[in-house]
């Protein structure tokens, strides 16, 4: 039995009426551990426990870590998670929620990943953030959910942090068959790697992250979303901070829903009425989530950004 739940997918009445088509949301934010995360980790969970893992390691403050904490506690297995030390102390406290160790070393994700690396033992599995195929599998059902619906849609719009989720949802639009449906992949000014890679026709590392879209701030995404790009049909769109913090506010007010600012970069496509949108008359979001975002957080970053 999967550990994710099957998420509402909703018809969204004032992004409709911006876009002047039929706007569909699939509503990932209402996840247990608040975000799809749990769709794939869940699932690679689950493969690593029957293979005999005794504990699981994760390297992220954010919305994977949560899901790996989550995911631990429903199958009896013990969790740590090491974070960098720009992690907020929100997170921190809602990875101790799930009852993970928490363990916080280095300036940045990646100096937390190596610390979480070095302390693997036999028995332990790691679960990467984004790079991972079991991670792609378990979202790809995200995109199984849809079609089992009479809804089809002629576009996916998405965010891109590491192309995990990216990567999935082509692998469920392919397995069902749906390679006409192109996927849109929005991501923030100062945290487009997918973009930079597409430009450079391989991956490449961000300098450094300058957007405050803390999930989506991967320096180099994942070469699985390179190869998506060259098997599927994916436009690439920025949006600036500015934009994903009134989306995020817009979308509370709309939906009753708060997501954090990755979330919103999606979400500002829809709002701001992409030119791009132009071409698709039923387009789907996910709403991917953000269980660190507060109510208090968002409203300090609508007055100060």
């Amino acid at each position: 039995m999967p550990l994710h739940l099957t998420t509402p997918l909703v018809q969204s009445t004032p992004l409709s009426l911006i876009t002047g088509s039929d706007v569909w949301l699939k509503m990932d934010a209402l996840q247990p551990p608040g975000s799809f995360k749990i769709r794939g980790i869940g699932l690679a969970c689950q493969h690593y426990q029957s293979k005999g893992a005794k504990r699981f390691v994760s390297s992220s403050g954010g919305n994977a870590g949560l899901a790996v904490a989550w995911a631990g506690r429903q199958l009896g297995v013990p969790v740590i998670v090491v974070v960098p030390e720009t992690t907020s102390a929100r997170a921190v406290e809602l990875l101790r929620q799930e009852e993970a160790e928490v363990v916080i070393q280095g300036a940045s994700w990646q100096e937390a990943n190596q610390h979480a690396l070095s302390l693997m033992g036999d028995n332990d599995a790691f679960l990467h953030p984004f790079d991972d195929p079991l991670l792609w599998q378990g979202h790809a059902s995200l995109i199984d959910e849809v079609a089992a619906t009479e809804v089809k849609p002629d576009a996916v719009i998405l965010s891109v942090g590491g192309g995990g989720l990216m990567s999935g949802i082509v692998e469920g639009l392919q397995r069902n068959g749906w390679h006409d449906v192109p996927v849109i992949a929005v991501e923030t000014e100062g945290a487009a790697s997918f973009h930079a890679a597409l430009q450079a026709g391989s991956t490449v590392e961000l300098a450094a992250i300058t957007s405050i879209a803390g999930s989506l701030g991967a320096k180099r995404v994942c070469e699985q979303a390179l190869r998506c790009a060259a098997t599927h049909p994916i436009h690439s769109v920025l949006v600036s901070d500015r934009q994903a913090i009134t989306a995020c506010s817009r979308f509370l007010n709309d939906h009753r829903v708060l997501t954090e600012l990755a979330c919103g970069a999606s979400l500002a496509c829809v709002y701001d009425n992409h030119p791009l949108l132009a071409s698709f008359k039923k387009p789907l979001v996910v709403v991917c989530g953000g269980a660190t975002m507060t109510a208090e957080q968002l409203r300090h970053l609508s007055e100060n950004s």
